[in-house]
């Protein structure tokens, strides 16, 4: 079966490696344009273009899908099927029709719930306590296609964003190769979605950052999991705004205001929060300095205790 994969992400490489891995018969690749990055803002290839060229097989990046130039790298491939795996374009309706087995993709959520862009992350700052993933056949709409198969997970309590994604992207790419056995034998099941059990996401900005210590614990807990590694927490404490990577549920009670410092030492820096409860901090990065253990920040940096 001839395929032509189509992504452009870390997520996206994962599947791309487990079909080369297996030895399917990927034929040619479609990634977004390379993009500048970092401070040089030099141009960069994607993850998913890197590897292809490591293995030989030819790429294309096209800055748009529906002038026609598009359509005839995919027709000259002569593909039996498409592999979408969060590639960020569209693909019309013409190069969909083009091979016969259609087009399929590997969506990070248990669809229809979280169709649209950071399934994961939303996953994680909504407190759910499972997610997975999907593969389904593209039509039209975003994410809208049948269900081909799904397979879970559990949500782990301190899990972040990107913990999650690294686990998803495997699973991911174990269930789109189960995926292409079961379409080539034509076994693959086809369920439509329950369209109106569907939810839809955002992506993801740092105006989420700020800290509401007016929430719960756990509300605080899943805030800063579901946006690391990015865009990352942020709270003000003792006039320095800091990035929160990790927090911890507390035991200790406090009649302080949400936000207050309520102890700061060896354990971290504990900060009232929603109903006299308080989470404790444990890793942060002040400004100019590195992402650290917050009780290590603490040795030279001492906080004052708010009364």
């Amino acid at each position: 079966m001839r395929i032509v994969f189509m992504g452009t992400p870390d997520f996206a490489e994962v599947s791309l490696r487990r079909l080369l891995d297996e030895r399917f018969d990927v034929v040619g690749v479609f990634t977004q344009p390379d993009k500048p990055k970092n401070r040089g803002m030099k141009l960069a290839a994607s993850p998913v273009k890197e590897l292809a060229l490591q293995a030989g097989i030819p790429v294309f990046q096209p800055e748009k899908m529906r002038d026609g130039a598009a359509l005839e790298q995919v027709q000259s491939l002569r593909p039996d099927i498409l592999v979408v795996v969060a590639y960020g374009k569209i693909l019309p309706d013409e190069i969909l029709a083009v091979p016969k087995y259609g087009a399929i993709n590997v969506h990070g959520s248990l669809l229809p719930q979280y169709r649209g862009a950071a399934p994961i992350q939303w996953a994680v700052l909504n407190g759910d306590t499972r997610t997975g993933v999907t593969t389904m056949y593209l039509d039209r709409e975003m994410d809208t296609g049948d269900v081909i198969f799904t397979d879970e997970t559990e949500i782990g309590a301190y899990e972040t964003a990107g913990e999650l994604f690294d686990r998803l992207a495997q699973m991911g790419a174990a269930l789109l190769t189960r995926t292409l056995r079961a379409i080539e034998a034509g076994t693959a099941p086809r369920t439509p979605q329950e369209h109106a059990r569907a939810t839809y996401t955002r992506p993801l900005d740092k105006s989420l950052c700020p800290i509401d210590w007016n929430r719960t614990p756990r509300e605080i807990v899943k805030h800063v999991c579901g946006l690391c590694p990015w865009p990352v927490a942020t709270a003000e404490l003792n006039g320095t705004n800091f990035k929160i990577f990790r927090v911890e549920y507390a035991e200790r009670k406090t009649a302080r205001a949400p936000g207050s410092i309520v102890a700061a030492g060896k354990d971290g820096i504990t900060v009232a929060c929603t109903g006299g409860e308080t989470v404790r901090i444990t890793e942060l990065q002040a400004p100019g300095k590195k992402r650290m253990r917050a009780a290590d920040y603490l040795l030279g940096h001492p906080m004052q205790i708010e009364e």
